[in-house]
């Protein structure tokens, strides 16, 4: 990965209580207008890395203990979240996190708080506009004006990801985007994302399960064990990767169908590495 990185994690080393790491020298890049996904087993520690290019992990006892975060070519480790939020970075937390209470457009004014002091072009405090949102949300439109918790589970994450691109935002933290979704809803999530990518430059980290969709939408990929990546590539080898096919897309080779419990997965680890 040679171009301009939007995010630059290096080495990093994550600790939480001030006991327990987490993140164990992790390092990982983001092209300016790529798609990266980030993928793994529970607890491999996908959330806390972005946690910690978000700044949230304080909210939760938890630290960076060494290594470096550049974001947009500045170190960004000090920086306190709203003030990454308004230099452009915006975290989708899993679990959607909407106000439920409020609006469908209430939520997304509350996502105007990001553009505080920037400037459009012309010097003028930038236009609160929701037309671009509504484009690509459709549902959203029909729905704004009622209260948010009571939209459908689809609809919480459309609404997540609007708010969003209310920030205008150069790079999304998704994390688990489909948690909770129907395939249909999957399906229609993952193509706005990649829509979204494409016809606005947004880079964006992708923390997801579902390894199949995640690559599809995909420009690069990592994959996470105990805190620190074993393997990386563009997502077309880890696609054709045996490891990778078996263990995260359920594809096995002419043998057949493998078991987790048959295989002594520490000799695969053991290969990444080295």
């Amino acid at each position: 990965m040679t171009a301009h990185a939007i995010l630059d994690i290096s080495n990093i080393e994550v600790v939480y209580n001030k006991t327990i790491q987490v993140l164990r020298g992790l390092s990982l890049k983001v092209e300016a207008g790529k798609v990266v996904a980030l993928l793994g087993s529970n607890g491999a520690g996908k959330s806390t890395t972005l946690k910690a290019v978000s700044g949230l992990l304080a909210l939760e006892d938890g630290d960076v203990t060494s290594g470096a975060i550049t974001f947009d070519g500045a170190p960004s480790g000090a920086l306190k979240p709203h003030d990454l939020v308004r230099r452009g970075l915006f975290h989708v937390m899993e679990g959607r996190r909407i106000f439920e209470d409020l609006t469908v457009e209430e939520n997304l004014v509350a996502a105007t708080y990001a553009l505080t002091g920037r400037k459009a072009s012309s010097g003028k405090t930038r236009p609160t506009n929701f037309e671009a949102v509504y484009e690509y949300f459709p549902r959203l439109h029909e729905r704004r004006n009622g209260r948010a918790g009571y939209l459908s589970g689809g609809e919480q994450q459309m609404l997540a990801i609007g708010r969003a691109l209310v920030a205008e935002p150069k790079l999304i933290l998704l994390d688990e985007p489909s948690l909770g979704l129907s395939p249909k809803l999957v399906e229609e999530i993952f193509t706005i994302i990649a829509r979204i990518n494409r016809e606005r430059g947004v880079s964006m980290l992708l923390v997801e399960q579902n390894a199949a969709v995640a690559l599809a939408v995909s420009h690069y990929g990592y994959i996470m064990e105990t805190g620190k990546i074993v393997l990386d590539g563009p997502t077309e080898r880890l696609m054709a990767d045996e490891d990778v096919r078996e263990f995260y897309l359920g594809m096995a080779g002419e043998a057949g169908a493998k078991s987790y419990r048959d295989i002594k997965h520490y000799k695969r680890r053991k290969r990444w590495l080295s």
